[in-house]
């Protein structure tokens, strides 16, 4: 079941409940955060077991400095600045990511005219396509993108988890878009150009 969003001050109040050894709050506020967090380092390591390891380390060094949160800011945002940091430190050590790519899709690029007239397998090649692109931006670059993107953020959330100034956040975001676009089309305009030939073959 889907969890429903925390108000602001049910958020503070499971904070303080915490921080005094209540075991049913800490399991909320896990449960409110465990599957947006997952996802978002699962699509930057790429490998499901490390990023179980990731998201269990991250909720460990949250909760161990709790005290040291401060409720004006969201515990989420927090939360996935440690998280950040954790997969940082894990990218540098494997100095690559895997290629692994999943069914999800981003949102439509200035391909999105060719790809909606290919059918399922070819769309499902070129979301495979789009992943493997992701995968070749740079760790901020891609974190910038997936968060915007796949977790709705806004620019400036994002610089607070990343740490980094808003403009920068946006130019991540730019230079990001560029290079998608430089990796995908050519594959598109391929894929579209079979597409059409093989419709034409069988008018």
């Amino acid at each position: 079941m889907e969890q429903v969003a925390l108000t602001r001050e049910h958020e503070r109040q499971l904070i303080q409940r915490v921080r005094k050894s209540d075991k049913a709050a800490l399991r909320e506020l896990i449960d409110q955060h465990k599957d947006r967090l997952f996802a978002f380092i699962w699509r930057m390591v790429r490998d499901h077991h490390e990023a179980e390891d990731i998201c269990q380390d991250a909720f460990l060094k949250a909760f161990a400095s709790l005290d040291t949160f401060s409720c004006d800011f969201r515990f989420s945002t927090w939360l996935f600045t440690i998280g950040y940091r954790v997969c940082l430190n894990r990218l540098r050590r494997r100095k690559s990511a895997p290629s692994a790519t999943d069914n999800l899709v981003l949102p439509a690029t200035s391909e999105a005219d060719a790809t909606s007239r290919l059918e399922s397998e070819d769309a499902a090649m070129l979301r495979g396509a789009v992943w493997s692109a992701v995968d070749r931006l740079s760790p901020p670059q891609r974190a910038v993108v997936l968060l915007f993107y796949k977790s709705a953020m806004g620019c400036q959330e994002i610089s607070e988890i990343l740490q980094l100034p808003s403009a920068t956040v946006k130019s991540h975001l730019h230079r990001a878009r560029t290079k998608l676009r430089e990796f995908l089309e050519p594959i598109a305009g391929q894929e579209f150009e079979n597409n059409r030939n093989q419709r034409q073959e069988a008018v």
